[in-house]
């Protein structure tokens, strides 16, 4: 079980606090890198942990095709299976097979799709899900939820949405017993109507924690705000809140500010491997010709192992040779600079300073793209 405490609050709606799990202490506002099967890519469980990363994400559904729940449940479960000690969060693969739509049956009672494995027939329910993420061991989990293919659609923003709050209650009623913490999933689309008759009925199932999902599939950014910014005001502010899959430096910075407690995004490592490097200033393309003889640091003042060991003329020349390595480092430095940036949130909202740090950050990193 998790318990949650606000430690500070801001003249805004930003906030600081700390959610104790199973397996450790997280300070939020934070920032999950994602694993989606069980490995950060490109990084050992100690590299991990050297970037300050606190928590990770997980994919239930991912790993319940490969390598199967029983397999992980035989070797000690989740974290046991990865060598990871601390926090681990997984989405329930609702999103994944939202994806998947066009070979997925969905009805009342579930979801019917052929393993993209093996072809083999699945059938997933709220029920079966409590399972696969109990058998996990993992600290949080997701409920099953439906996503609609289109957010901007109220029809299907709506019957997304009641079947998520019907699948809730039948995901709460099944976690009743273990460990595990389940969050409940608003959805609704971008209609505000949707998604507070979606949070009044999941606050009366008192889940210990909310997510919020259904953004960030297509609208356009102003829209994803406008939506994240209503949505949380929904939220009862004495449990975690949770924006899924929404994690550019500038959305980390504005959805703090209004008030959400955790973040994830694979974007750190994806754009590591693919030679993009995130600074202050802006983003490095590091297999660009300029970088070649740089003997500088990616970025300077960065205090991880890549910026103080390596140049970016050898990180170029890795990148350009694509030897393994070049991911590594590279993911190394993306994703102590995501939490460095968590660690100047939560510095700025302690001190109630945020307007002024949020400000100065978008000003400084949309400046200059490298």
């Amino acid at each position: 079980m998790i318990e949650y405490k606000v430690d500070s609050r801001t003249s805004g709606r930003g906030r600081t606090g700390t959610l104790e799990c199973t397996h450790g202490r997280v300070s939020t506002p934070a920032f999950m890198p994602v694993g989606t099967y069980g490995t950060i890519k490109g990084l050992t469980p100690a590299q991990i942990r050297e970037t300050g990363s606190q928590m990770i994400l997980a994919n239930a559904y991912h790993l319940a095709l490969r390598p199967g729940t029983e397999t992980i449940k035989q070797l000690g479960g989740l974290h046991s299976f990865m060598g990871w000690d601390g926090p681990i969060l997984t989405d329930s693969g609702g999103y994944q097979l939202f994806s998947l739509s066009s070979h997925v049956k969905v009805d009342e009672e579930g979801a019917s799709f052929r393993s993209p494995v093996d072809g083999a027939a699945i059938r997933l329910t709220p029920e079966s899900v409590v399972r696969i993420e109990q058998d996990l061991g993992v600290d949080v989990a997701m409920a099953f939820d439906a996503v609609t293919a289109d957010p901007g659609s109220r029809e299907s923003a709506a019957e997304a949405s009641r079947r998520t709050l019907r699948w809730a209650a039948r995901t709460k009623e099944a976690a009743r017993e273990g460990s595990t913490t389940f969050f409940g999933i608003m959805q609704g689309g971008l209609f505000e109507d949707l998604r507070r008759e979606n949070a009044e009925a999941l606050i009366e199932l008192d889940f210990e924690g909310y997510s919020v999902g259904g953004l960030s599939v297509g609208e356009e950014r102003a829209a994803t705000m406008e939506a994240a910014e209503f949505s949380v005001a929904l939220l009862p502010e004495d449990k975690p809140r949770y924006m899924m899959g929404m994690g550019t430096p500038l959305d980390l910075v504005d959805l703090a500010g209004m008030g959400y407690d955790m973040f994830d995004c694979v974007m750190p490592t994806r754009n590591a491997r693919n030679g993009s490097l995130f600074t202050v200033d802006g983003t490095v393309a590091i297999r660009n010709a300029e970088h070649a003889t740089c003997s500088a640091p990616i970025e300077e003042g960065c205090d991880c192992y890549t910026c103080g060991s390596f140049s970016r003329g050898y990180l170029h020349h890795l990148a350009k040779r694509k030897e393994m390595l070049a991911g590594t480092l590279a993911s190394i430095h993306n994703v102590r600079f995501y939490q460095r940036l968590m660690e100047r949130i939560r510095a700025a909202l302690t001190a109630d300073a945020y307007g002024a740090f949020a400000a100065a950050f978008s000003q400084r990193y949309q400046g200059v793209s490298q």
